[in-house]
């Protein structure tokens, strides 16, 4: 299970913050990561020849930068990659966690500077 593991975990946070320009929330997560885990962290990074990891990186992206372009057939491209129900649901939980964090930052920020 490749969403099961915390290392991956934060690896995919830091690649959402940097995504989002958070590059201090990004680094902190991808201190988390660990160093197998590391290169997804970089939005640049494809996942190589697993192509579960590559599945996982695609949607990942998709949903970040571009929610309203999701479709029932990307959920269905995790299932075919090989991911199994329960990490389908940890990585949907992840990425609707980040982009609640992130907003919340962000509005953080707009609060402290309105003082």
């Amino acid at each position: 299970m490749l969403i099961d593991t915390h290392g991956l975990r934060a690896a995919l946070a830091a690649r959402i913050a940097s995504h989002h320009g958070e590059a201090a929330i990004a680094d902190d997560y991808r201190a988390r990561a660990g160093a197998g885990d590391a290169p997804a962290a970089d939005p640049a990074f494809d996942g190589g020849g697993d192509a579960r990891l590559r599945a996982i990186l695609r949607h990942v992206d998709l949903v970040t930068l571009r929610p309203k372009d999701t479709v029932a057939t990307d959920i269905a491209a995790l299932g075919e990659a090989g991911l199994a129900e329960a990490d389908i649901v940890r990585l949907s939980e992840l990425i609707a966690f980040l982009a609640h964090e992130l907003r919340l930052v962000a509005g953080l920020r707009l609060l402290g500077g309105s003082r």
